[in-house]
């Protein structure tokens, strides 16, 4: 399940490669002027970055390079899946919330999973930012890093797209839904 060194095989890391290879290839819309040859080798110096974009893509996330820092010389990896990814659904927004539950407690929190994967949940204006990319979260919902204004009040943010619009709601930290998970960014 979980490796604690938190490194992927060499059969693992070129698998994945070639995974994000096809897929940066597949969707050049996301990522104009970037080259793959230049990512990769930033990764294959940074096992600890394959290993979370491998817990991305095993948990249906399909991470995708979505742009680059140039101030800070990173590439910018984010969960590309259509819908909140599967692996990342019916969970609470943080360990607060899920402890203030009294009963039907999820398993997880969204903060406790991207922190094990090494991510970053999405703010609100990254969360708009991916969505000029595509059409995300049709269906489903997603988590997205809350103010802590309003967290400290007891709410998280999340949201989705519907009526061709893309709407950030409120709810409450310790609900959970079928349907709302999380999207992750990864700085590499």
């Amino acid at each position: 399940m979980k490796n604690a060194n938190k490194e992927l095989s060499s059969e693992q890391c070129e698998e994945l490669l070639g995974l994000l290879s096809a897929r940066f290839e597949k969707n050049m819309n996301r990522h104009q002027g970037l080259t793959w040859t230049e990512i990769q080798a930033k990764l294959e110096t940074k096992p600890e970055k394959l290993w979370s974009l491998n817990e991305m893509e095993k948990t249906g996330g399909e991470p995708d390079v979505v742009g680059y820092d140039q101030d800070r010389k990173e590439y910018i990896f984010c969960d590309c899946s259509a819908e909140s990814p599967h692996g990342r659904r019916n969970v609470c927004y943080d360990r607060e919330g899920l402890v203030a539950r009294k009963e039907h407690k999820p398993e997880n929190s969204a903060i406790d999973m991207a922190t094990a994967m090494g991510i970053e949940l999405l703010t609100e204006e990254q969360y708009r930012e991916l969505q000029k990319l595509g059409h995300f979260d049709t269906k489903t919902s997603s988590w997205v890093k809350t103010p802590v204004e309003i967290r400290k009040l007891g709410g998280a943010l999340f949201g989705d797209r519907r009526y061709d619009h893309v709407f950030i709601y409120h709810n409450s930290a310790p609900s959970y839904y079928g349907v709302r998970g999380f999207r992750g960014q990864l700085r590499v």
